[in-house]
């Protein structure tokens, strides 16, 4: 059985009420590791996953406010964790705002600012201030792992996959421009990105995170496909695999 390397490894998930973020949270505690719920509005759901993963001892999660409209909330989240388990292992960063509302028959010329917006412009910021405050702490202990989950992948001419586009370049943009500078402290990071949300199943995006894109069943990405993958690219295992956007276009 290979030996993710996770046990008693402390693990930062940003959305972590969303189905992907719960979904990951739940695959690093079944490795054994310590995961800090970090939420945005839906505090009881967090608290709730925290005890359900918390184990025997009640002290292996724990549930945390984060904003991602306010620029300090990355730094006292990061600082709560590291205080609360002496340090910060691995980075996921799951946590979305709403944005990209568009009719499927309308234009892009069309579409108003405030709808792209918060996708295209809040993709960014909060997870590089996220990651700057994160990948300190692993510096200067040689190891750690980053996953961002960029909004998902859809077709190409879908109403509104511009947008999505942009976020997701951005996003790969961080993770490449980080790879020779963090790489050589012992830090991987890297990106994943869902496939289309199924019909009948739109919690798949992150927390926060709404989409007008769906595709069938069949061809769909679930929440615990995308944990998997988030899993094995911030373990132990994973020795090599850095700077790539891993894109999870569900089954065929």
């Amino acid at each position: 059985m290979l030996d993710l390397g996770l046990e008693g490894r402390t693990v930062l998930v940003t959305g972590a009420t969303g189905a992907i973020g719960s979904a990951a949270a739940r695959a690093f505690a079944e490795q054994g590791a310590r995961v800090a719920l970090a939420f945005r509005h839906r505090r009881e759901a967090a608290e709730e996953l925290a005890v359900e993963l918390s184990g025997p001892d009640r002290g292996r999660a724990f549930a945390v406010p984060y904003a991602l409209d306010d620029a300090a909330s990355p730094r006292w989240v990061v600082a709560a964790v590291e205080e609360h388990w002496g340090g910060l292992d691995v980075l996921v960063a799951a946590a979305r705002r709403r944005g990209a509302r568009r009719e499927p028959h309308a234009r892009f010329e069309d579409v108003p600012e405030e709808h792209w917006r918060p996708l295209v412009a809040d993709a960014f910021a909060p997870a590089i201030r996220t990651v700057q405050w994160a990948v300190a702490g692993m510096r200067k202990r040689g190891w750690g792992r980053i996953a961002l989950v960029t909004p998902p992948h859809v077709p190409d001419g879908d109403p509104g996959g511009e947008f999505h586009a942009i976020a997701r370049a951005g996003l790969g943009g961080l993770v490449r421009g980080l790879v020779g500078e963090v790489g050589g402290d012992g830090v991987l990071i890297n990106a994943v990105c869902p496939g289309p949300t199924p019909p009948d199943r739109p919690p798949t995006a992150p927390e926060g995170f709404t989409t007008c894109f769906t595709t069938p069943e069949s061809s769909a990405t679930g929440p615990e496909d995308i944990a998997r993958a988030l899993v094995f690219l911030c373990s132990a295992a994973n020795g090599a695999i850095t700077g790539e956007t891993l894109t999870l276009a569900g089954r065929r």
